[in-house]
């Protein structure tokens, strides 16, 4: 048995929740393994929306055990009202939520030098979420790190003194105003330890590769996007974790030997969150038509997304880096009324026209290069098989098969789990 993965292909919010959830019903085990809760993945079914930020996708459903692996990092209180959300819709999740002992904590002085680093920024601000992740990720790769299984032994208290006393101490480097009363939050924390502590930690490397020699079928779930890895994004620009498919190995335990399907998620044109480079970003009509039909604002920080046409040039180079096995195209529905839509296949990059993702795509550096498509103007929302969909659409997924040479498996054409057309 393999371990299959899903992941986005864009700046994240491709719609990684809504197939995690419509492909449960395959796998016995989610293990979600990396990032924290930056992460927004939405579900509507039965006519409610879910938003979970740490918490896998599966956990709605009955027989998936779900599991928190050692790449993400945790912060107890907002971990405490996804599960408090979860307890208002009667899930049983104590037997089937699982955590790594190696998760690293988010302390409440991560997210106070989350908002220090931020506003000493000014104007070269990068987007965070504030979440206090990216501090995170800074003490586990700087050794001071604390992890959930620190929290079994008898000195955590003594650790987390020592590190928050620390993070007091450079707070002064950045030289901006933070206010906050730190007893007040720390009242939170340990309010969100408490509740952390009802589950069950786990050696998440060694459960999962004894449940792979067991025969289980196991599907890993990425955060963010492929353009937002700390190695392969658009850097600076980009999240504290690597959200491409190597993220997986690390983040689980797993060896790549062990790696299946690929599934590559992305929307069927782009959008990102926050600041950075985004070579087909549109200031126009278009662009406001995206952004306001496919209600688009971020699960976690509800930013509103800005929004542009597909980049081939992006998406080829997020399935080369990632081995895409199968693609996923979500929000069909939103460019139904468009009579042109337009994919960027090229770009002209400092007087060469190049088909590959460059070093550096500042707009002074990027000029994109446009194909054109007749667009659709039929309601796809109500279409429940490959039959149905419009010929101008069928064409342009066609065209985004030829370019990247892979199949596009799943094409979605609503929020709902059951707006999804497999072909």
């Amino acid at each position: 048995m393999a371990v299959d993965l899903l992941l986005g292909l864009q700046w994240g919010d491709e719609g990684k929740g809504k197939i995690v959830d419509v492909l449960t019903k395959n796998y016995d085990i989610i293990a979600r393994f990396q990032g924290g809760p930056n992460a927004g993945h939405t579900l509507i079914f039965d006519g409610e929306k879910h938003v979970l930020h740490t918490i896998p996708s599966g956990i709605f459903h009955d027989k998936a055990l779900n599991v928190v692996g050692n790449g993400v990092v945790i912060d107890p209180v907002i971990f405490k009202k996804e599960l408090e959300n979860l307890d208002k819709h009667k899930i049983n999740y104590t037997s089937k939520l699982l955590i790594s002992r190696k998760a690293h904590l988010i302390l409440p002085t991560h997210r106070l030098l989350d908002a220090a680093s931020e506003t000493s920024k000014g104007k070269a601000k990068i987007g965070s979420t504030l979440k206090g992740i990216g501090p995170t990720y800074m003490d586990k790769t700087g050794r001071n790190g604390m992890r959930v299984g620190d929290l079994e032994l008898e000195n955590w208290k003594d650790k987390y003194d020592a590190l928050t006393a620390k993070h007091i101490k450079m707070l002064e480097f950045f030289d901006v105003q933070i206010e906050y009363d730190l007893k007040e939050l720390e009242t939170e924390f340990c309010k969100g330890i408490d509740k952390l502590r009802t589950l069950q930690f786990i050696d998440s490397e060694e459960f999962l590769n004894q449940a792979i020699k067991d025969k289980k079928t196991i599907l890993a779930e990425g955060a963010q996007g492929s353009l937002l890895d700390i190695d392969f994004g658009t850097y600076p620009f980009v999240t504290s974790s690597n959200t491409t498919a190597a993220g997986a190995c690390t983040g689980l335990g797993v060896a790549p030997n062990k790696i299946g399907d690929v599934f590559g998620i992305f929307k069927a044109y782009t959008t990102r969150v926050g600041s950075g480079p985004f070579p087909t970003e549109l200031f126009d009509e278009d662009g406001e038509t995206m952004g306001r039909v496919g209600h688009e604002f971020g699960a976690t920080t509800g930013r509103p997304r800005r929004c542009g046409w597909l980049d081939l040039v992006a998406l080829k180079y997020a399935v080369d880096v990632n081995g895409v096995t199968q693609l996923m195209m979500m929000k069909g529905d939103v460019l139904s009324g468009f009579d042109t839509l337009k994919v960027c296949t090229s770009y002209n990059y400092k007087g060469e026209k190049i088909t590959h993702l460059p070093y550096n795509i500042e707009p002074e550096n990027v000029y994109v290069n446009y194909t054109e498509f007749k667009g659709w103007n039929e309601d796809i929302t109500k279409m429940t098989s490959v039959d149905e969909l419009p010929k101008n659409l069928m064409d342009y997924i066609a065209f985004i098969e030829k370019e990247t040479g892979v199949p596009v498996k799943i094409v979605s054409v609503g929020p709902d789990r059951k707006q999804t057309i497999l072909r």
